[in-house]
C-alpha cells in the first residue's frame, strides 16, 4: 500500500511508510470528533422523531460498515492516490494540463470532484446494478449520523473505480485528493445527522451546502423525493439539474424504502445479502405506492 509524505514540496511514493499521514494524524481524529459532536447535537436538538431503538440502529449500522471501512482504508484512498501520483508524474488530466494558481486549483478540485460525485450518486439510484447496493443505505428506517456509515461493501468497491477514474480525468493532485476526501466525509456526516439547526440558519447554509433538512427529503419513502437532492457538499448541482426539493416539512417525511418496513427483516446478515437477492418494487407491503403532491415551495421547510 502506498503512503504519502511531503518532501521538498513534492508528493513522493514510498513503500516504507505504511500510512497516509494527513488521514492518520488529522483526518481520523477530525472525523471522529465531528461524529461524536453530531451524535450529541442530534440527541440534544433532534430534527425528526426517531421511531426505532437508537442504540440497536447504531450497533447495526456500524457492524454493517466494518467491511466498508476496511475497503476505504486499504483501497479507496490508496488506489486513487496511486492513480493521482501516476497521473501527476505523466502530466495526465485536466488540472495537470492547465497552469492554475494554487488557490484556484483548490477551488477547481472541490467543484469538479463534488460535481462528479453528484453524478455518481445519481448513478447509484438510476443504474439497477448500483442501486442493489446503494439500497442498503436507504433501508435505514430512521436517519441520523450513524446512517452515514451504513454502506454496503460492494458499493465501496464500485466507488474505488469511480474515484480513481475521476482523479485521473481531472488530474487531481494527491494532497488535494486527501483534503477533499476529509471534507467530503465530514459533509456526509453533517447532512445525515438528525440535528435541528435553527431554520433561519439552515436556510442560509442551504443556499450553498447540503443540510440535514435537505438530505432528509432524499431519504423519504416517496420515490420522487428520494430521486432528488443528490448533492454531497454543494447544493448548486441539484438546482442546476432541477432535482432540488425543499418543499417537505420534516415531520411529514417517513424515512426509508417503501418495500422494507419491518426492522426485524433488516438484520446485518440480511443487509449483506440484499444486493444479491431479487429486488422488490417501490411499494409498501400493503401494495400501496407512497405518493405526495409537490408543493410550490422554494424555501427549505421546517
Amino acid at each position: 500500500m502506498y503512503g504519502v509524505v511531503i518532501k521538498s514540496r513534492r508528493l513522493v511514493r514510498t513503500s516504507s511508510v505504511q500510512r497516509i499521514p494527513l488521514i492518520d494524524y488529522v483526518g481520523r481524529a477530525l472525523l471522529a470528533s465531528v461524529f461524536v459532536a453530531l451524535l450529541w447535537l442530534q440527541w440534544r436538538f433532534p430534527l425528526r422523531c426517531q421511531h426505532f431503538n437508537a442504540l440497536h440502529r447504531l450497533v447495526r449500522n456500524f457492524v454493517l460498515s466494518i467491511p466498508g471501512f476496511a475497503i476505504v482504508r486499504l483501497a479507496m484512498l490508496p488506489i486513487p492516490l496511486a492513480v493521482a501520483m501516476w497521473a501527476q508524474d505523466r502530466h495526465i488530466g485536466l488540472l495537470n494540463w492547465v497552469a492554475l494558481p494554487g488557490w484556484v486549483a483548490c477551488i477547481a478540485t472541490f467543484l469538479l470532484m463534488d460535481y462528479a460525485y453528484w453524478w455518481w450518486h445519481w448513478a447509484n439510484h438510476m443504474v439497477p446494478l448500483f442501486w442493489r447496493f446503494h439500497n442498503v443505505h436507504h433501508t435505514d428506517l430512521d436517519l441520523d449520523v450513524s446512517t452515514a456509515a451504513r454502506f454496503h461493501f460492494g458499493e465501496m468497491i464500485f466507488s474505488v473505480g469511480f474515484l480513481s477514474l475521476a482523479v485521473m480525468l481531472f488530474g487531481i493532485a494527491p494532497i488535494m485528493l486527501v483534503v477533499f476526501f476529509i471534507t467530503f466525509e465530514a459533509a456526509t456526516l453533517f447532512h445525515h445527522s438528525n440535528w435541528r439547526l435553527p431554520i433561519k440558519l439552515e436556510r442560509i447554509l442551504n443556499l450553498t451546502i447540503v443540510t440535514p433538512r435537505m438530505h432528509g427529503i432524499h431519504h423519504s419513502i416517496v420515490q420522487r423525493e428520494t430521486n432528488s437532492n443528490w448533492g454531497t457538499i454543494f447544493c448548486w448541482w441539484d438546482k442546476i439539474h432541477r432535482s432540488l426539493r425543499r418543499d417537505i416539512p420534516q415531520a411529514e417525511i417517513t424515512i426509508g424504502v417503501a418495500a422494507f418496513r419491518d426492522e426485524k427483516e433488516l438484520t446485518v446478515g440480511n443487509l449483506l445479502v440484499l444486493p444479491f437477492k431479487e429486488q422488490r418494487s417501490w411499494k409498501l407491503p400493503s401494495g400501496e405506492v407512497p405518493q405526495r403532491q409537490p408543493r410550490p415551495a422554494d424555501e427549505l421547510q421546517p
